[in-house]
C-alpha cells in the first residue's frame, strides 16, 4: 500500500483546499466499497481524499484504473478534532473491513 500527498493550499470561501491523498494497494474487505455510480465494488483499489472547504471528497478507483467513483455518503465533513489525513485513514480502515463501506461521518 502506497500513499502520496499532493498538497495543494489555498484560500476560498473561507476555508483551504487541500490534497488529494491518494492510497494505492488497498485490499476490500469482504463486502467491499459502496459506491454512488455502480454499487459495491471490490478487489485491489486506490483511494482518492481531496479536501474542499470543510469537508473531505472521497474517491474510489480499482488499481491502475481510469474511471473514479464516489464514495457514498461523500462528502465528508471533517470534524473539527479531525483533519483530512484522519478523514483518509478512517476510510482506509473502513475499506479494509469492507462490508460495504461508506464515508466515515
Amino acid at each position: 500500500m502506497t500513499t502520496s500527498n499532493n498538497r495543494n493550499s489555498s484560500t476560498s470561501s473561507g476555508g483551504t483546499d487541500e490534497g488529494p491523498l491518494v492510497t494505492k494497494g488497498i485490499t476490500a474487505g469482504p463486502g467491499g466499497v459502496m459506491t454512488v455510480e455502480v454499487g459495491v465494488i471490490t478487489g485491489d483499489l486506490t483511494l482518492r481524499t481531496t479536501q474542499r472547504g470543510n469537508q473531505a471528497a472521497l474517491a474510489i478507483q480499482y488499481d491502475d484504473a481510469d474511471e473514479w467513483y464516489t464514495v457514498h455518503n461523500s462528502p465528508a465533513d471533517i470534524p473539527a478534532s479531525k483533519d483530512l489525513h484522519a478523514v483518509h485513514q478512517a476510510m482506509i480502515d473502513a475499506v479494509k473491513k469492507g462490508g460495504g463501506a461508506t464515508a466515515p461521518n
